[in-house]
Protein backbone atom coordinates (compact mmCIF):
# COMPACT_ATOMS: atom_id res chain seq x y z
CA UNK A 1 0.00 0.00 0.00
CA UNK A 2 1.46 2.91 -0.71
CA UNK A 3 0.85 6.14 1.46
CA UNK A 4 0.35 9.43 0.86
CA UNK A 5 -0.35 12.16 3.92
CA UNK A 6 -1.77 15.86 2.30
CA UNK A 7 -1.97 19.03 4.81
CA UNK A 8 -2.88 23.07 4.14
CA UNK A 9 -3.03 25.65 6.27
CA UNK A 10 -2.28 28.97 3.66
CA UNK A 11 -4.68 29.80 0.87
CA UNK A 12 -4.22 31.43 -2.12
CA UNK A 13 -5.69 33.45 -4.59
CA UNK A 14 -6.78 30.74 -6.72
CA UNK A 15 -8.08 28.53 -3.60
CA UNK A 16 -9.86 30.01 -0.98
CA UNK A 17 -9.53 26.98 1.48
CA UNK A 18 -7.07 24.44 2.80
CA UNK A 19 -10.16 21.89 1.37
CA UNK A 20 -9.62 23.53 -2.11
CA UNK A 21 -5.99 23.49 -2.20
CA UNK A 22 -6.13 19.27 -1.41
CA UNK A 23 -8.76 18.68 -3.64
CA UNK A 24 -6.85 20.21 -6.21
CA UNK A 25 -3.52 18.44 -4.84
CA UNK A 26 -5.12 15.25 -5.02
CA UNK A 27 -6.83 16.42 -8.96
CA UNK A 28 -3.04 16.81 -9.84
CA UNK A 29 -2.05 13.76 -8.73
CA UNK A 30 -4.77 11.94 -10.77
CA UNK A 31 -3.26 14.34 -14.03
CA UNK A 32 0.16 12.68 -12.82
CA UNK A 33 -0.61 9.02 -13.91
CA UNK A 34 -1.39 8.26 -10.10
CA UNK A 35 -4.44 6.43 -9.09
CA UNK A 36 -6.12 7.70 -5.66
CA UNK A 37 -7.90 4.05 -4.51
CA UNK A 38 -9.17 5.50 -1.11
CA UNK A 39 -9.32 8.82 0.80
CA UNK A 40 -9.35 9.70 4.09
CA UNK A 41 -11.92 12.78 5.75
CA UNK A 42 -10.32 15.77 6.45
CA UNK A 43 -9.42 16.77 9.54
CA UNK A 44 -8.34 19.92 11.05
CA UNK A 45 -5.44 19.88 13.78
CA UNK A 46 -3.47 22.44 15.88
CA UNK A 47 0.43 23.22 13.86
CA UNK A 48 3.70 21.45 15.38
CA UNK A 49 5.13 22.69 17.24
CA UNK A 50 2.32 25.36 19.15
CA UNK A 51 2.64 28.17 17.20
CA UNK A 52 0.53 31.01 16.08
CA UNK A 53 0.14 29.79 12.14
CA UNK A 54 -3.65 29.22 11.02
CA UNK A 55 -5.19 25.54 11.78
CA UNK A 56 -3.40 22.77 9.18
CA UNK A 57 -6.37 20.67 7.11
CA UNK A 58 -5.09 17.10 6.53
CA UNK A 59 -6.05 14.12 5.10
CA UNK A 60 -4.56 10.87 3.88
CA UNK A 61 -4.94 8.91 0.57
CA UNK A 62 -3.78 5.09 -0.57
CA UNK A 63 -2.85 5.29 -4.42
CA UNK A 64 -1.51 3.10 -7.16
CA UNK A 65 1.43 4.32 -9.71
CA UNK A 66 4.15 2.54 -11.48
CA UNK A 67 6.89 4.83 -10.50
CA UNK A 68 9.04 4.05 -7.73
CA UNK A 69 9.60 5.86 -4.34
CA UNK A 70 12.26 8.75 -6.09
CA UNK A 71 9.96 9.64 -9.11
CA UNK A 72 6.65 9.57 -6.72
CA UNK A 73 8.63 11.62 -4.07
CA UNK A 74 9.30 13.67 -7.23
CA UNK A 75 5.87 14.22 -8.41
CA UNK A 76 4.73 15.22 -4.98
CA UNK A 77 7.47 18.21 -4.48
CA UNK A 78 6.11 19.22 -8.00
CA UNK A 79 2.29 19.35 -7.29
CA UNK A 80 3.51 21.28 -3.74
CA UNK A 81 5.25 23.67 -6.14
CA UNK A 82 2.24 23.81 -8.64
CA UNK A 83 0.31 24.99 -5.85
CA UNK A 84 2.52 27.64 -4.62
CA UNK A 85 4.57 25.83 -1.63
CA UNK A 86 7.80 27.39 -1.12
CA UNK A 87 10.08 25.68 0.94
CA UNK A 88 11.50 27.33 3.54
CA UNK A 89 11.61 26.84 7.58
CA UNK A 90 10.81 23.62 8.55
CA UNK A 91 7.27 23.61 10.54
CA UNK A 92 6.35 26.60 8.76
CA UNK A 93 3.03 27.55 6.98
CA UNK A 94 2.36 26.19 3.67
CA UNK A 95 -0.42 26.23 0.67
CA UNK A 96 0.52 22.11 0.35
CA UNK A 97 2.45 20.02 1.82
CA UNK A 98 2.46 16.29 0.29
CA UNK A 99 4.25 13.27 2.66
CA UNK A 100 4.72 9.75 1.12
CA UNK A 101 3.89 8.27 3.97
CA UNK A 102 4.94 4.41 3.13
CA UNK A 103 4.93 2.50 -0.10
CA UNK A 104 4.50 -1.12 0.26
CA UNK A 105 6.90 -1.99 3.35
CA UNK A 106 9.66 -0.87 2.08
CA UNK A 107 12.42 0.71 4.34
CA UNK A 108 14.76 3.36 2.99
CA UNK A 109 16.64 5.76 4.76
CA UNK A 110 19.29 7.47 2.36
CA UNK A 111 21.57 9.84 4.04
CA UNK A 112 19.82 13.64 3.77
CA UNK A 113 17.36 11.80 1.50
CA UNK A 114 14.59 9.18 1.05
CA UNK A 115 13.15 7.88 4.36
CA UNK A 116 10.12 5.65 4.53
CA UNK A 117 8.52 4.83 6.19
CA UNK A 118 8.17 8.77 6.65
CA UNK A 119 10.30 9.10 9.62
CA UNK A 120 7.68 10.76 12.11
CA UNK A 121 4.44 9.46 10.96
CA UNK A 122 4.18 7.89 14.10
CA UNK A 123 4.21 11.43 16.13
CA UNK A 124 1.81 12.75 14.32
CA UNK A 125 -2.00 12.08 15.60
CA UNK A 126 -3.25 14.48 12.32
CA UNK A 127 -1.24 11.70 10.32
CA UNK A 128 -2.37 8.89 12.10
CA UNK A 129 -6.16 9.75 12.83
CA UNK A 130 -7.23 9.89 9.17
CA UNK A 131 -5.12 6.80 8.45
CA UNK A 132 -6.61 4.81 11.25
CA UNK A 133 -10.04 5.26 8.94
CA UNK A 134 -8.20 4.36 5.53
CA UNK A 135 -6.19 1.84 6.29
CA UNK A 136 -7.10 0.57 10.19
CA UNK A 137 -5.19 -2.70 9.27
CA UNK A 138 -2.08 -1.58 8.02
CA UNK A 139 1.20 -1.78 9.76
CA UNK A 140 4.09 0.00 9.99
CA UNK A 141 6.83 -2.17 8.67
CA UNK A 142 9.27 -1.46 11.33
CA UNK A 143 6.87 -1.62 14.43
CA UNK A 144 4.76 -3.72 13.17
CA UNK A 145 1.94 -1.47 15.38
CA UNK A 146 -1.31 0.08 13.20
CA UNK A 147 -2.76 3.13 13.57
CA UNK A 148 -4.88 2.94 15.92
CA UNK A 149 -2.09 1.34 18.38
CA UNK A 150 0.84 4.27 17.68
CA UNK A 151 -2.09 7.23 18.22
CA UNK A 152 -3.11 5.47 21.29
CA UNK A 153 0.50 5.61 22.11
CA UNK A 154 1.33 9.20 21.48
CA UNK A 155 1.39 11.91 25.02
CA UNK A 156 -1.85 13.85 25.53
CA UNK A 157 -2.43 17.67 23.51
CA UNK A 158 -2.41 17.09 19.52
CA UNK A 159 -5.49 18.13 18.91
CA UNK A 160 -7.29 16.70 15.76
CA UNK A 161 -11.13 17.39 14.81
CA UNK A 162 -12.80 16.26 11.79
CA UNK A 163 -13.45 19.19 9.52
CA UNK A 164 -17.06 20.07 8.85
Amino acid sequence: MILVGLGSNLTTAQFRTSEDVLESAIKSLENNNIEILQRSPWYRSAPIPASDQPWFVNGVVSLRTQMGPKSLLQVLHEVEAEHGRVRGARNASRTLDLDLLAYGDRIIDEPGGLKLPHPRLAERAFVLQPLSLLAPSWRHPVSGRTPAEMLAGLPPGQVVERST
